[in-house]
């Protein structure tokens, strides 16, 4: 049960109703983190924003979901592990060997996806202190400067969403059922 208010269309923030309709537009549901961020219509508009910047970035979707996936599973987050698979299933068609190794943050069986998971958990333990090494290892795998910062984007995107769905405790959409996932503890 959700700690925080699930907002509908009907009951929104005046300023939050706008997202919460594009939402059910564009999915034909409301996934209730944004109905947990419409208590705070800054909060929402600043998903929503920062959502489109990210989609804007030089790295593809399917990487983009990498980075998501593994913010989302090192942070513990359900919810957000659950959308992103169902992401990275349906529309960036990451292969299902690559979604699981995410999922059970193990290594991914890609060389090029491994490498900038490795950068993605780096940028997360060391608070985007990452070691030379650690860079040199992405940009290794052909990745650039300017992505190493997208990484970083996508990571503060899902410090946000990962971080109000651990504080709102919500619960996972019916529609998002099929991709559910439990945090597993890591050696």
């Amino acid at each position: 049960m959700s700690r925080v208010t699930l907002h509908t269309l009907e009951t929104a923030p005046l300023e939050a109703q706008p997202f919460l309709e594009n939402a059910q537009k564009a999915s034909g549901f409301v996934p209730n983190l944004l109905a947990v961020l419409a208590n705070a219509p800054a909060a929402l508009e600043t998903y929503v924003t920062v959502s489109a910047l990210n989609g804007k970035a030089s790295l593809g979707l399917a990487e983009r979901e990498v980075v998501q996936l593994v913010a989302a599973a090192t942070h513990g987050c359900s919810f957000c592990v659950a959308g992103h698979t169902a992401v990275a299933t349906n529309k960036a068609k990451l292969p299902a060997a690559v979604i699981e190794a995410l999922r059970a943050r193990g290594e991914l069986p890609e060389a090029r996806y491994e490498a900038l998971a490795a950068f993605t958990r780096a940028v997360i333990a060391t608070r985007g202190d990452v070691a030379d090494p650690d860079y040199a290892a992405f940009r290794e795998a052909g990745f650039s400067e300017g992505q190493a910062l997208e990484v970083i984007l996508g990571v503060s995107l899902a410090t946000l969403c990962n971080f109000a769905n651990s504080f709102a405790r919500t619960p996972l959409n019916p529609e998002l059922a099929h991709y559910r996932w439990e945090p597993v503890a890591v050696a």
